[in-house]
């Protein structure tokens, strides 16, 4: 499979292809670090009968960046799970390829629609200031994971009109010659 960012022009790729490289090392690292925190919560709990404190509110902040950038990543690289029964039936065909630009299609007004309100929670969050809802013992403000998830399903919103547009630009035709689609 090819990257998304090969078929992008050279000013839009370099930042592209420094952004997916950051939100993997994150992707990774956030991994690393909770399980590495499970891990010492277990020796600590169960080990020396103590307890981490308030650990489970940071790793929450963590894990959803985690989390959410992980999707935008498996959004790039079109590896969510789906039941794509039609797509497998119509093979490759013009009219496979109007499915496809149907489903683009709802995916984008979709993403926008999401990207738009998960925009407004952030912006309530950050308008509240000083009075941010807060985690209890550490204090860590809700803009944190609420901003993970505006950039998480900003990137995949993205990811979906940059294929969305490669099909359009690849067109029926050579969709059924059989060619490669966008990203594939």
């Amino acid at each position: 499979m090819t990257e998304i960012v090969d078929r992008l022009p050279a000013v839009a790729a370099t930042p592209m292809r420094l952004t997916l490289k950051f939100m993997r090392l994150f992707v990774a690292a956030g991994g690393l670090l909770m399980a590495l925190t499970f891990f010492v919560v277990v020796i600590v709990r169960y080990g020396f009968s103590g307890n981490l404190f308030a650990y489970e509110e940071w790793l929450l902040a963590i894990s959803f960046w985690t989390f959410f950038l992980g999707a935008a990543l498996a959004a790039e690289r079109k590896s969510h799970v789906n039941a794509d029964i039609l797509g497998v039936v119509l093979g490759r065909s013009r009219l496979a390829w109007w499915r496809g630009l149907a489903v683009y299609l709802i995916e984008f007004v979709i993403g926008i629609y999401i990207v738009y309100w998960c925009y407004l929670a952030v912006e309530s969050e950050i308008i509240a200031y000083p009075l941010w809802e807060k985690t209890t013992a550490l204090k860590i403000p809700a803009v944190f994971p609420r901003t993970a998830i505006l950039v998480g399903f900003f990137f995949m919103t993205l990811f979906n009109t940059i294929y969305m547009i490669l099909h359009i630009i690849d067109g029926p035709a050579r969709f059924e010659t059989g060619q490669p689609e966008a990203g594939k």
